[in-house]
């Protein structure tokens, strides 16, 4: 199997241009053969946004137009997408004072099929302190089916810290770990840190991250595909868009 993690980092509110970048992103992991692509978390905004208020104008809902472009790209390839964005999500039954029903607003993934379905919509659980001032956490986890035998489990950033995530991942044992992030430069490697967190699992990790700074916050890039026993595949430099491609031995 030949998997991509794509590394790229957003213009800052433009979810338009954004969509833009990330077909030709696509379209080049499709066309070096990747079966599976993964791209960063709130790849279609940027991360830190100071209220709901702020950010409400980029985001969409799940069948939106990411994720028509999505379906449009993998169905192209025939590959799997997972791509994070920020999620607009009307609450049932509730209206506000204007009588306009009321929406909240989650850090989410799409996952796409091959054949352009969308397969799930995946909303993170456990929040990050730049998550707090606008998101609300998502309740479920997914195991995707892939086909051929494999499944996928996908997840965001913090999620990997979630004890309860873990056991999930540890007592599922997906064979795919595609993991949507915008993961903090604490000037420390990362690598280290995540082996721990996926001790106990066996499989393939897809981590795709974005660099640079947002609102004062810089990110890590060193996106990743590692394989079992955490052999890392490929690794990402620590700047710069780029589309990280991984062979998996005997997938």
């Amino acid at each position: 199997m030949r998997v991509a993690a794509i590394q790229y980092r957003p213009p800052k509110g433009q979810p338009d241009v954004a969509r833009l970048n990330i077909g030709r992103l696509l379209d080049e992991a499709g066309q070096r053969g990747a079966t599976l692509a993964v791209l960063p978390e709130m790849a279609t905004t940027g991360y830190v946004w100071s209220s709901a208020q702020e950010l409400a104008p980029h985001a969409e809902p799940a069948m939106g137009p990411t994720a028509a472009m999505l379906s449009t790209v993998a169905r192209s390839h025939g590959m799997w997408v997972v791509c994070g964005f920020a999620e607009r999500r009307r609450l049932p039954g509730q209206l506000g004072a204007s009588g306009r029903p009321l929406a909240t607003l989650h850090n989410s993934a799409l996952v796409v099929s091959p054949a352009g379905e969308i397969v799930t919509c995946y909303r993170k659980m456990l929040l990050f302190d730049a998550d707090l001032s606008w998101a609300t956490p998502g309740w479920r986890r997914s195991i995707v089916p892939m086909g051929d035998g494999l499944r996928m489990a996908p997840a965001i950033c913090m999620d990997i810290n979630d004890p309860a995530f873990v056991g999930f991942l540890r007592a599922q044992q997906p064979e795919v770990f595609s993991f949507c992030t915008n993961w903090v430069d604490e000037s420390v490697p990362v690598l280290p840190y995540w082996r721990e967190r996926l001790r106990g699992w066996s499989g393939v990790f897809v981590a795709a991250n974005t660099w640079g700074t947002d609102e004062g916050i810089t990110f890590s890039g060193r996106s990743m595909v590692m394989g079992p026993a955490g052999r890392v595949l490929a690794e990402a430099p620590y700047e710069g868009d780029c589309v990280l491609i991984g062979e998996v031995a005997g997938r």
